[in-house]
């Protein structure tokens, strides 16, 4: 599947979905503002009946006039303008809320003229609520303090501690189908890790074929057209021509041996296998021998090095060979990804129990979004059938276990066009 047909389904989920949650939020807030509608009107009637029933409880003909009036979310303070009986209140209360299926928790006080205070009645736990956790109705947790409103009238007030809890309580099923759409967007979002994933994997997969298709295609070319050469009956009356074909099948064969080994012993490579023959090291020696050896390559580009060899003491305790091959794979990156003729920087700095080693390039640079994948092993920016570089995206990731091993790290810095510096801190 192509990337722009992956980006554009990935696009088209992720706006379905999206339009999908916020549909789902504005059910749910429509919902739970329909049941705080529905409970606040069957609470103010409960409590209109349960005015009623003291009034004629206690003998007066008072006609009461919307004596309810909510003052918050979850307080109530019904005016009664008559003595209040505090057992009576609380069965009707129980009564009135039973009757309505008002099966929620509460507190009720009731403010005495005569004092002036507003006298705490009860907890009241809702039938239900009681009876599905195992606790007794008549259990008290910490009681609230009631605010006194009014100082001319008697008044009861009725405050529900767990209103919201049991209006979230009574949309269940909204609250499981929001559950169920959170599972489904985590493993959208996990789906399309493992697909963007596996689509990076395929591209790693399919250039590491290309590139390692292109560097067997010419020494098998080479050998083939050799031994075409050598079939011909006429080449044994020319020893030295059958000698140099016999020398080029040779060489090739032993170039294509050593590629498969090295691509089999860095593929199979882990910081587990590494065994480390640790030695006291002269860094500066060892990076103006690994210079020398690069100086055939350089010359055939026209490249030069300069050397900022600025770090004392350049002793260290490390594996000279895969110290050697650490510095050697740097250069070459270096030399391989310049434009024209290399211009290569070594720096060497001390640093707080260790040392720094830099080596930068005038090069073409690395994109940010290819920057973090650079140390992974195969990675190389995907570039198609085009081979104008040579490797098999090993190098990197063979530094990295190699600085690793030898309790460093090491970090790059690139702009595009401008060049990349790879940085090795390595403890003394």
């Amino acid at each position: 599947m192509k990337r722009s047909t992956i980006q554009l389904v990935i696009v088209l989920a992720t706006v379905s979905l999206t339009g999908i949650i916020i549909i789902q939020i504005l059910w749910f807030q429509k919902a739970f503002a329909l049941k705080e509608t529905q409970l606040n009107q069957s609470i103010q009637v409960s409590l209109k009946n349960v005015a009623e029933k003291i009034l004629f409880y206690n003998n007066n003909p008072s006609t009461l006039v919307n004596p309810v009036n909510q003052v918050a979310s979850n307080y109530y303070i019904v005016m009664i303008n008559d003595v209040i009986d505090a057992k009576v209140l609380e069965l009707y209360l129980k009564q009135e809320f039973e009757h309505r299926e008002i099966l929620i928790d509460f507190e009720y006080g009731i403010y005495d003229c005569s004092t002036q205070k507003m006298v705490y009645g009860n907890y009241v736990k809702a039938i239900k609520t009681a009876y599905e956790k195992g606790e007794p109705q008549s259990q008290k947790p910490q009681p609230t303090v009631l605010p006194i409103l009014n100082r001319e009238n008697y008044y009861f007030g009725v405050y529900f501690p767990t209103r919201n809890e049991y209006l979230i309580g009574e949309l269940d099923m909204w609250v499981f189908t929001s559950l169920i759409l959170l599972i489904v967007v985590i493993f959208f979002a996990y789906t399309i890790f493992v697909i963007l994933k596996q689509k990076r994997l395929s591209e790693i997969q399919t250039d590491f074929i290309n590139n390692m298709t292109h560097e067997f295609k010419t020494p098998i070319s080479t050998i083939s057209i050799s031994s075409e050469v050598l079939m011909k009956p006429n080449i044994i009356e020319n020893p030295e021509r059958l000698l140099n074909y016999a020398t080029i099948i040779h060489n090739e064969n032993k170039r294509l041996k050593n590629q498969v080994e090295h691509i089999l012993q860095m593929a199979t490579l882990t910081k587990e296998d590494l065994q480390l023959h640790k030695e006291a090291l002269d860094v500066h020696e060892l990076i103006h021998k690994v210079v020398r050896n690069q100086e055939v390559t350089l010359k055939k580009f026209g490249g030069t090095i300069r050397l900022h060899l600025d770090s004392q003491p350049v002793v260290i305790h490390a594996d000279s060979l895969h110290l050697t091959n650490m510095i050697y794979n740097l250069l070459d990156n270096a030399i391989k990804y310049s434009r024209e003729a290399p211009q290569i920087d070594i720096y060497t700095e001390n640093k707080k129990n260790g040392i720094t080693i830099a080596i930068a390039d005038q090069g073409i640079g690395i994109a940010p979004e290819t920057k973090r994948h650079i140390f992974d092993k195969f990675y190389r920016v995907p570039k198609g059938d085009v081979h104008d570089v040579k490797g098999f995206g090993l190098g990197l990731n063979y530094v990295k276990l190699l600085v690793d091993a030898h309790k460093g790290n090491i970090k790059v810095e690139s702009e595009l066009g401008k060049g990349t510096k790879f940085t090795i801190y390595l403890p003394f």
